[in-house]
């Protein structure tokens, strides 16, 4: 049998037993895997066809005789450390798989009348919407299927694209773009930065850029994703966004931002490139794979090392739930598809939860699979309210 099978198959065995026993914590070991490790495990949960090709896969595996080629393997201690080591990357996988794919999960689960969802109606997930505020106050609504042409930009429903135009500081034109509860959207500036924008999220922008000066926009509120065009395509100019008290300057770079109005904490997380943040009181630089925590309340700005495929993974269509609890994980969930939502019991706001789940999923999906890693028993879906019980 293929070391892959071995793999699947312990997977499998492991995770079963962990959900029984829920014990979920071990996910929370990092420290058995490599950057590789988790790269190629992130990949495997992500990519829908591999992971349906593995379900498929498992069903073909002959388990008795799979387990005992595997018992017989780990006889020394070093061939006991090397197969549990892919035994702790099968945990990870079979779970979290389970989590992400729980319509093809490898284990039945039996619901009693006290734990069948209550669903009085369906609630879909976010689409690529966003309303544009133009210089004379007029808006405009742009939904995926409905074009729009201006000037100097055009809009296919799903991103508006802006041409670069000769400006002066006399005829500065700002628009905004808001994006509601429920959406998404992009935008390609005049100076070829894109921009991605999460739901709830406001960005303030000049139609065009003044050349050879500094780009400037405003991340009002809400979450955005930045890869930004060198400085060097345009005679030096550093490109800054502000939002709240905070300013981050780069050169050209990728690098995402969450400042929601609802949190106290501003997020500035690096992927490609340096780039400097500060406040009144602080600057300080970042290199990929840090983020710099700004604290709205005391002011202080602290840096950490981060998975930064985690941290974006929004922008691909994924949630990346890593160590977060319950209580943040909903927030995203709110916003995404526009509940509210409600937890009878407050000490499940602070359960940690480890997943991967689909953006495009609906949210009885994403609840459920949430709920057959046995941290919540039930959840009622009300109108456009959630009840997490």
């Amino acid at each position: 049998m293929s070391i892959f099978k071995q793999i699947l198959l312990l997977s499998k065995k492991i995770a079963a037993s962990l959900l029984k026993d829920e014990s979920p914590k071990v996910l929370e070991d990092s420290e058995l895997f490599n950057e590789q490790d988790k790269d190629y495990i992130l990949k495997n949960l992500t990519d829908d066809k591999l992971i349906k090709e593995r379900l498929d896969l498992i069903n073909q595996i002959d388990e008795e005789e799979g387990w005992q080629n595997i018992k017989s393997r780990i006889d020394s201690p070093v061939r006991k450390w090397f197969v549990w080591r892919y035994a702790a990357a099968a945990i990870v996988v079979g779970i979290l798989a389970t989590t992400y794919f729980f319509k093809d999960s490898l284990f039945s689960t039996t619901l009693t009348n006290d734990t069948t969802p209550v669903i009085t109606n369906s609630i879909e997930p976010g689409t690529d919407k966003a309303t544009l505020t133009i210089g004379d106050g007029s808006q405009i609504t742009l939904e995926d299927g409905k074009g729009l042409q201006l000037q100097n930009a055009v809009s296919n429903g799903k991103e508006i694209v802006y041409e670069a135009v000769n400006n002066s500081k006399k005829n500065i034109i700002y628009n905004t773009l808001t994006i509601p509860r429920g959406g998404q959207f992009q935008i390609t500036l005049s100076d070829g930065t894109k921009v991605w924008l999460n739901s709830e999220s406001q960005l303030k922008y000049p139609v065009s850029f003044i050349e050879g000066e500094n780009r400037v926009v405003e991340l009002v509120y809400g979450e955005a994703y930045f890869d930004v065009s060198p400085s060097t395509e345009h005679k030096g100019a550093r490109f800054k966004v502000f939002n709240k008290s905070q300013e981050v300057e780069v050169l050209g770079t990728e690098f995402n931002i969450k400042a929601y109005e609802d949190e106290d904490e501003i997020y500035t997380t690096l992927a490609e490139g340096k780039v400097s943040v500060s406040n009144d009181d602080s600057k300080l630089g970042l290199v990929p794979g840090q983020q710099s925590i700004f604290n709205l309340k005391d002011k202080n700005i602290t840096v950490n090392t981060v998975d930064v495929l985690s941290v974006t993974s929004w922008r691909k269509g994924l949630f990346s739930f890593k160590g977060m609890t319950l209580n943040k994980i909903m927030r995203v969930i709110s916003r995404w598809y526009d509940v509210e939502i409600e937890f009878t019991d407050t000490e499940l706001e602070n359960v940690k939860f480890n997943g991967v789940l689909s953006k495009n999923d609906k949210i009885e999906e994403i609840l459920d699979a949430i709920k057959n890693t046995n941290f919540i028993t039930a959840y009622e879906i009300k109108n456009k309210k959630i009840t997490i019980k």
